[in-house]
């Protein structure tokens, strides 16, 4: 369990100072980092227990009561002040520098109909000049929402996370979301860690596709607590409370089995994923199906499992073709660890299509041109990232609204050189 703890400094940090005279003023960052005026008594140096004391011919009257003493300040002076002080320009500065208020400053940037043109037009050059952009920190405080969404992915390696995050993000844009993206390398501590920070960020919702280390979801219960809407995608558990959107993992292992025994292959040697995932159980499930259905044995001698990395890719070709009795075919369990054996399987003078039939599953870019080409089983990489952002938006936008507990997309067979025997 994780809490965001907020533990503000009272009197802030220092930013500059302006001095006319002996009348100096200080300007502080709050536990907001809003940056503050602070008035410091011209005798004793104090700045706490300073109050305003009525004006006295166009200057500010100050009372210290430290030192009991009273002294004044030019006005025109606090405001050249604060103009000089860096900082991201607010609607105050841009309704100070054209002598109007902040609340018409706030209408004009919204287009309120009750703004005339020319004044519109004004507070829309003055913005431009000072570099204003819209403080959304301050309007999710408001509103209640950080319009922030996270996308937790466990590789960037492969074609299909790198092309899901690009879709995603296009889609989040589109509703006036900004995406923050975690990268957790394999590993479960990483993806804690993206967790916890995604939290205390307060962003209103999380795409969560699961590393290979991961054996369980009881770190996404501070999330389910808070009422944070969690879609799994690609790689995922099942458990009650978190929706998902996956391809059909079984099939698409079936289909291409079965199309490498429809081409002569008989044994077949599988090389899956980690054993926790769900999508290495269901690919391997479609395997051995594939092969019962046909009358073939599915021999344990011929099936390794790798952790996805490509050391372990290379680990597995290595230990299936230096067997006393190798395998004719092979399905792995997507095409980075397909590819890895690919090019094991040329440096000994194997046949990749005539010897050694290979499928993978995903259709990475580099299938297509790896000699021989390979055979994938392409995943709808486009359509699981729009279905995921549309019904996390659906939950963020209406708590209330029941999304499916599990969407299943259909998967594609691009057949290549790799799986031509003949």
């Amino acid at each position: 369990m994780f809490t965001l703890l907020h533990r503000p400094n009272i009197f802030g940090d220092l930013i500059t100072a302006f001095s006319e005279g002996e009348n100096p003023v200080i300007f502080r960052k709050d536990h907001k980092q809003k940056i503050r005026r602070v008035i410091r008594c011209i005798k004793c140096d104090e700045v706490s227990g300073i109050a305003r004391a009525g004006q006295v011919r166009g200057k500010q009257r100050y009372h210290c009561k430290h030192c009991n003493y009273y002294f004044t300040f030019q006005l025109q002076q606090i405001e050249a002040a604060e103009l000089n002080v860096k900082h991201h320009a607010t609607l105050v500065d841009i309704a100070r520098r054209l002598k109007i208020s902040k609340s018409t400053v706030s209408r004009a940037l919204r287009n309120s109909k009750d703004i005339n043109l020319d004044t519109r037009a004004a507070v829309l050059n003055m913005a431009q000049e000072l570099n204003y952009v819209p403080n959304y920190f301050a309007a999710s405080l408001v509103r209640r929402r950080s319009y922030s969404i996270g996308i937790v992915v466990p590789e960037l390696i492969t074609d299909f996370f790198s092309q899901f995050i690009i879709i995603a993000q296009k889609a989040a844009s589109l509703a006036g979301y900004e995406v923050i993206i975690c990268h957790t390398n394999e590993n479960f501590t990483n993806e804690i860690d993206s967790l916890k920070r995604l939290f205390s960020y307060q962003v209103d919702g999380i795409l969560l596709s699961l590393s290979s280390e991961t054996k369980s979801l009881e770190h996404l219960k501070a999330f389910e607590d808070a009422g944070v809407p969690v879609i799994l995608f690609n790689r995922t558990k099942n458990r009650h409370g978190f929706s998902k959107v996956l391809v059909d993992d079984y099939e698409g292992a079936f289909m291409g089995v079965e199309h490498l025994i429809w081409n002569g292959y008989t044994k077949i040697g599988h090389i899956g994923g980690p054993e926790n995932l769900q999508v290495s159980k269901n690919r391997f499930r479609g395997y051995r199906d594939a092969l019962m259905k046909h009358g073939l044995e599915a021999n344990p001698n011929w099936i390794v499992n790798c952790d996805l990395s490509q050391q372990s890719a290379l680990k597995c070709a290595h230990i299936l073709l230096n067997k006393p009795f190798t395998p004719d075919a092979v399905f792995a369990i997507n095409d980075p660890v397909a590819i890895r054996l690919i090019i094991e399987a040329k440096t000994k003078g194997i046949q990749v299509g005539p010897e050694l039939g290979i499928v993978g599953f995903s259709n990475d870019s580099r299938s297509e041109v790896i000699e021989p080409s390979l055979t994938t089983l392409q995943q709808p990489i486009d359509q699981m990232a729009e279905t995921c952002m549309h019904l996390l938006l659906n939950k963020i936008n209406d708590p209330t609204i029941k999304i499916p507990a599990t969407t299943m997309l259909k998967t594609k067979l691009i057949e290549r050189c790799s799986s031509r025997k003949r």
